[in-house]
């Protein structure tokens, strides 16, 4: 039994939900905490779960297969490129000095390698768990094995081999002691 590549195994909608979930989660996150910590001031709650949901929708419809880091880069980018423009958008600044003071090339630099980090990560776990699969879709060697083993199957004796040895009918070896029976008098030496 041959599987298919790996790009090739279709993801059911349970696996790519959670897959979906887990990539909006990672890119809300990063891009809600970037945002804070760059001066933005924190997102508010609505903002970043309409945030997440319009990630959660993206990542849906792209997350049918395994993809390999090329893809997985060009959507962390994209998504956190998004969601930082959302944010600086939507989430009030707590400051009017702060409302633009972010340094152009500084902050692009800082956004691709945080979005190359975060590609990264979720790379690492998205070939973790294809490789999951695959291991739990293939049946072990043994399986293999025994399901081509032949009908018939004669099974080892297992009884002890005992070399011949003489019964020995109620006697009692010498240095034996026989502890059977209730208990006798004891005689006490004077």
């Amino acid at each position: 039994m041959s599987l298919p590549p790996s790009s090739a195994l279709p993801a059911a909608s349970g696996l790519r939900l959670a897959r979906a979930v887990v990539f909006a989660a990672a890119c809300g996150a990063v891009s809600a905490g970037g945002h804070a910590l760059a001066g933005g001031g924190p997102v508010p709650l609505p903002v970043y779960a309409a945030a997440v949901l319009a990630a959660l929708g993206l990542a849906y419809l792209i997350d049918g297969r395994e993809r390999g880091p090329v893809a997985v880069l060009a959507a962390t980018t994209g998504t956190q490129t998004l969601l930082h423009q959302l944010f600086e958008r939507l989430a009030p600044v707590p400051t009017p000095e702060l409302a633009h003071a972010h340094p152009g090339p500084g902050m692009v630099l800082v956004h691709l390698t945080v979005a190359a980090l975060t590609a990264w990560w979720l790379h690492r776990g998205e070939r973790a768990l294809w490789l999951m699969i695959r291991l739990y879709a293939t049946p072990p060697p043994v399986i293999r094995l025994l399901v081509a083993a032949p009908v018939e199957v004669a099974l080892p004796s297992w009884r002890p081999s005992t070399p011949d040895v003489p019964a020995y009918a109620g006697e009692i070896v010498s240095g034996m002691v026989s502890r059977r029976g209730p208990p006798g008098k004891v005689q006490r030496s004077r």
